[in-house]
Formats: structure tokens, C-alpha cells, sequence
């Protein structure tokens, strides 16, 4: 059976805006509690970044920095992706859903 997935953007949705490549920024309430209930409701929820699409080291080194993230402040870690594939069923986004209309 084919497994559908939610895609969650990192930077100015999950967390607030990308500031550089070493941190990420603190997370958004509102989108991580959405994504907390995501998980919780068994939901296949990935990051959706451009962080990992760069080449080896640098790819790597930004996938461990974002589980810590997840880990952190998710209490669980994430799969990390920069690749959609027809399974994604949502997309969260800033860029096509404002953060603050996530209740």
C-alpha cells in the first residue's frame, strides 16, 4: 500500500526565517504544535527543505543540525527531504499558507 506523507518547510514556517547555515532558527507554536498533532494522529510527517539538497559534506552536516532541531523541539526526529514525490499529500509552507492561519 502506498504510504502518503506530509510535507513541513523548516525555515519561516517551522522555524522562524533561515538566519544561516550553522543554526536553525527557534521554532514557530503554532507549527510545531500542528506538526506534534500530525505525528500524534500517526501521520507521516518529513521536513521538506532545500538545507539538504547541496552536495556531500554540507548535506549532512545541515540534516544533523535539523534532527537535533526536531529532536529538540518535536521530541522525535524527523525525516529530512528536499525531494517531493507524488505521495506528499500537504505541503506547509510560509510560502503557501501563512503560519499564523494554522489553528
Amino acid at each position: 500500500m502506498y504510504k502518503f506523507w506530509v510535507a513541513v518547510d523548516l525555515d519561516g514556517t517551522l522555524a522562524e526565517k533561515f538566519t544561516s547555515y550553522t543554526e536553525i532558527g527557534l521554532p514557530q507554536p503554532i507549527i510545531v504544535n500542528y506538526v506534534k498533532k500530525l505525528i500524534y494522529a500517526g501521520e507521516d510527517v518529513r521536513i521538506f527543505t532545500a538545507r539538504v539538497s547541496g552536495p556531500d559534506p554540507g548535506r549532512r552536516i545541515q540534516e544533523l543540525l535539523i534532527q537535533q532541531w526536531c529532536l529538540k523541539h518535536l521530541g522525535v526526529i524527523l525525516p529530512v527531504t528536499a525531494i517531493k514525490s507524488s505521495g506528499v499529500k500537504l505541503i506547509i509552507d510560509d510560502l503557501a499558507i501563512n503560519p499564523k492561519d494554522i489553528k
